[in-house]
């Protein structure tokens, strides 16, 4: 085969950033303990957690605005270790913003290649450009206070784009903005990163936002990263009992392995009026203490028992109903001394009569395929 023949295999692309035993130390505090990440380049990934969990940290850390008390940052294969923030191959756009009020749109877009040493002619030249790419083309003559928030968010995406970075940092870009509003910009955020191609690595607290934007996700917890993984996987097949309570609604029902072989997992618990059986792959020992984590959407309610018997199958009482609009959740006591359990059901139609209400008896079941068994 000649120098340059297409062999067939697959060509890997090195990812465009790899973090390795990264820590930061504030005294005694960990605010980030020991995280090894991998990002691929061109993707959108986020970095997920509660209010304190080292995500924002970690984000500085990348951008070269914080120091690493140990381990190593790489970006596009170079190390990262003393390469001062402004000579790093990324931006970031803050929380807040930080446009300034007293620039038009456009000297704020333009602010960072003048200070490059751009001609005027030239940064201008590019500062539209970017303005078209976020649909604020037009807008150049403008100052910040005459727009809306959506739209100084955008200025702000466009003044950090402008410069051509490798990977884009984004700080809670959302947060200041209403609920309707985050919802629109969540999709034309998607839809900037795939039309410029560059890595997003988004910083947030809000699980809707992660899971509607990412590509990956990192859940960190207590400074360090419990799994990391697409949206999907995230939901279906949390690695531990936080990441199942942090990702969407569960029910998490504390429980004794009972059997563990050929792909099924049988379990007793204490809320449970019979054994339940999770088809997965064995991993606890019989006798293990762990928690089934069971999404309330993949619950079936019913007056009667199912047909066809249910391996999965319990009876309670509805104590608390919960309208959304777009669903109910019913919350269903089984026994006096246990957590309640809730049971989500679609409002396909017009809901002018609930089918369950207040003190009715119910049976709640569920296949073995929809439950996971976690062992933390």
């Amino acid at each position: 085969m000649s120098v340059g023949e297409d062999s067939g295999a697959p060509v890997i692309e090195a990812p465009i950033i790899e973090i390795a035993g990264l820590s930061k130390h504030y005294g005694p505090i960990a605010a980030v303990d020991k995280v090894d990440l991998t990002i691929r380049r061109g993707e959108f990934f986020a970095l997920l957690g509660p209010s304190g969990c080292g995500k924002t940290t970690l984000l500085r850390m990348l951008a070269g605005l914080e120091l690493p008390t140990a381990g190593t940052i790489r970006i596009d294969g170079q190390d990262m270790s003393r390469v001062p923030a402004n000579r790093r191959p990324v931006n970031m756009v803050f929380q807040s913003y930080a446009v300034f009020p007293h620039m038009s749109v456009l000297d704020n877009v333009a602010y960072g290649l003048r200070v490059d040493g751009i001609a005027k002619a030239e940064a201008h030249r590019r500062a539209e450009e970017a303005l078209d790419l976020v649909k604020l083309g037009g807008y150049g003559k403008r100052r910040p206070d005459q727009l809306s928030g959506g739209q100084r968010q955008r200025v702000a995406l466009a003044r950090a784009l402008v410069k051509r970075p490798k990977v884009l940092l984004l700080d809670e870009p959302l947060s200041a903005l209403d609920a309707k509003l985050r919802e629109q910009m969540r999709f034309e955020l998607v839809n900037l990163q795939e039309s410029v191609g560059i890595t997003f690595v988004v910083v947030t607290h809000d699980q809707d936002e992660a899971l509607s934007m990412a590509t990956r996700i990192a859940v960190m917890d207590n400074g360090t990263v419990q799994q990391t993984a697409p949206p999907a996987e995230l939901y279906e097949f949390p690695s531990t009992k936080f990441v199942a309570d942090f990702i969407g609604s569960v029910n998490l029902i504390e429980g004794r392995v009972a059997e563990s072989a050929a792909g099924l997992v049988r379990m007793t618990a204490p809320a449970l009026q019979v054994p339940v059986e999770i088809e997965q792959e064995a991993g606890m020992p019989v006798g293990a203490t762990g928690w089934l984590a069971l999404r309330p959407e993949k619950v079936d309610i019913s007056r009667d028992p199912p047909e066809d018997g249910g391996r999965n199958t319990v009876v309670g009482t509805v104590e608390e109903i919960t309208y959304l609009g777009d669903v109910s959740i019913f919350h269903v006591r089984l026994t006096a001394d246990q957590p309640l359990i809730k049971v989500t059901i679609a409002n396909l139609d017009r809901v002018t009569r609930r089918p369950f209400t207040w003190g009715d008896r119910v049976h709640l079941s569920w296949a073995p395929t929809c439950g996971v068994v976690l062992a933390q």
